[in-house]
């Protein structure tokens, strides 16, 4: 599943697959202005941290296409509305490392003096930064795909598959890795309130590539990990800390502390650009508190009464004490995190 992210060069638009209708809809978003893609990216249009960075390099683009090249002053144009787009989510790294890396190409780039000139030349790298995000799932399925085992099943929490990249996947792409290496691997994708990644995404990804898959209910992994039933448990990552502290998905904290518990492995995977080395430790990371609507409702149905408050924080701080292994492109990464990550990723 590479095609949920295309960039339509006959409409000038980024097309995105919708994922606030799967499974039981596949609609398009087209996205003509960075303004749609801060929309995409705030009401989970798209989302997962690598394929937030992919769809903002993407936006960085289309902020070309909304300056005037006439107007002297069309640089700082477009450097507004692309600050204004690292700003639309906090928590997932990616979106400010795709931004600044869009930024310091166009500085580093001589001859760029046109607006013209600017727009290909950043077209083309946010097709290559795509590219390149496949390639880095790819890998990280690679490596990560040798830590299991045959019969293995494996725990996810959230969806961190192709529909969270530009394709294959961190942690699916994990699974998909040993699957590809004609290992036998079933899952149990955890639903992930209050969105259902799991429920809705996770569980479509892995049906309509025929992997085993089985939702359980959030609350149901200490039964589960109890009985025996999980091998490993992987997961995504939206940041890593420098000490290998990891924001993900809500709930993933309370995963982790019950594998460490049983004494099931617990991973993360994500590529090098998840990793944050301006921020010490989880506790430097900031945490997206999203829309009550989110609690209080499934889909259009209210589950909660009127004039009750709800906490919806879209992300927790797993504390690296309780990670196995960060499987990256570069290869798994081990204990003690801040130095081995200096080693192989910053």
């Amino acid at each position: 599943m590479e095609d949920h992210i295309r960039f339509s060069s006959e409409k000038n638009v980024l097309l995105l697959l919708d994922q606030r209708y799967l499974p039981t809809r596949e609609e398009t978003f087209a996205c003509a202005t960075v303004e749609d893609v801060i929309y995409a990216l705030q009401t989970m249009v798209v989302r997962g941290a690598p394929a937030i960075g992919i769809t903002a390099a993407y936006g960085c683009y289309l902020a070309t296409q909304e300056a005037d090249g006439q107007n002297p002053h069309w640089a700082e144009k477009v450097k507004t509305l692309i600050e204004t787009l690292a700003q639309a989510r906090p928590t997932a790294v990616n979106l400010r490392w795709a931004t600044q890396r869009m930024l310091q190409a166009w500085k580093h780039q001589r001859g760029i003096i046109a607006l013209e000139d600017l727009a290909p030349f950043w077209l083309e790298l946010a097709r290559e930064i795509h590219a390149e995000d496949i390639a880095m799932c790819r890998a990280i399925g690679r490596f990560g795909g040798e830590l299991l085992q045959d019969g293995d099943t494996v725990m996810t929490h959230c969806n961190a598959g192709a529909l969270a990249t530009g394709g294959y996947g961190t942690a699916l792409g994990v699974i998909r890795g040993g699957v590809d290496a004609g290992k036998k691997i079933q899952v149990i994708a955890n639903e992930t309130r209050p969105f259902l990644q799991g429920a809705r995404l996770t569980a479509y990804e892995l049906h309509k590539d025929g992997i085993s898959v089985r939702v359980a209910c959030d609350n149901a992994c200490s039964l589960l990990m109890s009985r025996g039933l999980v091998s490993k448990v992987v997961v995504g990552a939206d940041r890593i800390a420098a000490n290998g502290d990891v924001a993900n998905k809500i709930g993933t904290s309370g995963v982790a502390i019950l594998a460490k518990h049983y004494g099931v492995p617990f991973y993360v995977a994500a590529p090098s650009s998840t990793f944050d080395a301006h921020t010490p430790d989880g506790s430097g990371i900031p945490v997206e508190d999203r829309t009550p609507r989110e609690v209080t409702h499934v889909g259009d149905v209210q589950i909660v009464p009127d004039g009750v408050g709800v906490y919806n924080f879209a992300f927790d701080i797993t504390s690296n004490d309780l990670i196995a292994g960060i499987i990256t492109e570069k290869g798994v990464l081990y204990p003690p995190y801040r130095e081995n990550s200096i080693r192989m990723i910053f």
